[in-house]
């Protein structure tokens, strides 16, 4: 944990960071053409929505480091695994077109204003814990399950936000980072 701590952003974050600039780059104009197969066909492309699912894990399992929540070395890849971290998404058949649209030209108003504004002090609570628990570590060798569970529901709520603004799910994010009896 102290190795990570003090150079986790050199041999970690540098990169899978470097890295997840060009897949990320490459991401959002996938995203394009999965908007537009949307748009006239109703379906999201399985391979475009396997790609993006899988940048989605590889971020989990970077974050889940970066917060220490997770131990390990996080692996490379939108195919990389991890035992210590897992993100199920069933694929959607058909893709509301009207909602689609909706997210597209109001996305912004009625998700991430009302997500991002508690996200937002959700994640300087975050922090602190994270900060908090580093030096709990250090002298009960015990990461506090509360402090897991909160941080873990941050990293919850923030998927949920991005699968529904990414036309990966049409369920509404719920407002809580609680695991949800759809999720178990």
């Amino acid at each position: 944990m102290l190795l990570r701590t003090f150079f986790g952003w050199l041999y970690i974050l540098l990169p899978h960071g470097f890295l997840l600039i060009f897949v990320s780059l490459w991401a959002q104009i996938l995203q394009i053409i999965a908007f537009w197969a949307i748009l006239l066909t109703g379906k999201y492309p399985k391979s475009l929505f396997d790609f993006q699912l899988g940048l989605i894990k590889w971020t989990l399992r970077l974050n889940a480091r970066i917060y220490n929540i997770s131990d390990g070395y996080p692996s490379f890849g939108i195919h990389g695994t991890d035992e210590y971290t897992s993100l199920e998404v069933e694929y959607p058949e058909r893709v509301s077109r009207s909602l689609m649209l909706i997210r597209f030209f109001f996305g912004w108003l009625y998700v991430y204003i009302p997500h991002l504004f508690i996200l937002f002090f959700r994640s300087i609570f975050v922090h602190i814990l994270v900060f908090l628990a580093w030096f709990i570590v250090l002298i009960t060798g015990k990461y506090p399950k509360e402090f897991h569970q909160w941080v873990v529901g941050q990293l919850r709520w923030m998927t949920r936000v991005g699968l529904y603004m990414s036309y990966m799910t049409d369920v509404y994010p719920a407002f809580t980072g609680d695991e949800l009896d759809s999720e178990k």
